[in-house]
């Protein structure tokens, strides 16, 4: 982990106990035919404040605030700096069902089943991943089982990296702060992928783990607790996502997996057909917002007007 400020900040930084806010990780799901929940939100920066700490404070990774606040020192963002909050999401694509984990906007989304009487909801949260050559599998499967203070068995290879650094891991990591499982994991049916803590929680939105999915501490516990045994769990790994809102569609843009410095020109041909084809009778795209979205501001951008 780089830090452009001394060692001492970045230590408290990582250790400082945070109380999380998760106003923005519960939303009713909205009426058929929209695909946004939340509202960009804005809050102050205070003197002692990084990027990290007010995205773990509002239920935000550091890859989607850092997006969402470009030319922002995000170690040391300046008492009194104005902080754009993205805490409006558009759903992914496919059924509202169970969980769907996005690699590439680093999110999860939890469709759970709806009681008699009460609306539906989805939560969402953000997630830490694996490096590029160590994300799970784009495809379906399931919840096979979940721990408590699971035990970590590190696969040879991760050994095998912690060797070549002079650290030598056991072949049972038992639970304890040094258990990278945290306290609560899911496991899913592909053999060797969780859904899992941390006991790292500035890696969430980063691409660090060695390939399972992390949340942070105050999200994986509630998660665990609604979760059953079964549920279907979709991976997917989009680029970017559209959906409406009161008739109006909206794009939003994720760096490419492998690339948190967003440096690369943008290829906008998957962009430009996939909002033609989402386009309504009498619609246009305004092509100028669409290239706004691909600076990837971490925000969804309307890219259309209501048909009339």
């Amino acid at each position: 982990m780089r830090c452009s400020i001394s060692e001492w900040r970045c230590i408290a930084v990582l250790l400082a106990p945070v109380s999380a806010s998760l106003w923005g990780a519960a939303f009713t799901l909205p009426q058929t035919g929209d695909d946004l929940v939340g509202e960009v939100a804005t809050t102050t920066a205070r003197d002692e404040d990084t990027l990290l700490d007010l995205g773990r404070r509002n239920d935000l990774g550091y890859a989607e605030i850092v997006a969402a606040n470009p030319g922002v020192d995000p170690w040391v963002p300046g008492a009194g700096t104005r902080i754009v909050l993205p805490t409006q999401f558009i759903l992914p694509p496919g059924p509202r069902d169970g969980i769907v984990v996005d690699l590439a906007q680093m999110r999860l989304f939890y469709f759970p089943a709806s009681r008699p009487g009460e609306p539906s909801r989805v939560i969402t949260h953000p997630i830490g991943v694996g490096r590029e050559y160590r994300l799970p599998p784009v495809g379906a499967t399931r919840v096979v089982r979940k721990a408590k203070n699971p035990s970590w068995r590190p696969p040879d290879w991760v050994r095998k990296e912690h060797e070549r650094d002079g650290d030598v891991l056991p072949s049972v990591v038992p639970p304890g702060p040094d258990n990278p499982l945290g306290e609560y994991a899911l496991y899913l049916g592909m053999p060797g992928y969780l859904i899992h803590g941390t006991n790292r929680p500035w890696g969430i939105g980063m691409r660090v783990s060695g390939g399972c999915v992390r949340l942070y501490p105050e999200d994986i516990g509630p998660l665990y607790e609604q979760v059953p045994v079964g549920t279907p769990v979709r991976i997917a790994n989009e680029p970017f996502v559209l959906g409406r809102r009161r008739g109006a569609l909206y794009l939003k843009v994720f760096a490419a997996l492998g690339d948190d410095a967003v440096t690369e020109p943008y290829d906008l041909t998957p962009v430009v057909k996939a909002v033609l084809e989402r386009l309504a009778p009498g619609e246009k795209p305004d092509w100028d917002a669409a290239m706004r979205a691909t600076q990837r501001r971490g925000v969804p951008v309307q890219v259309t007007r209501a048909a009339r």
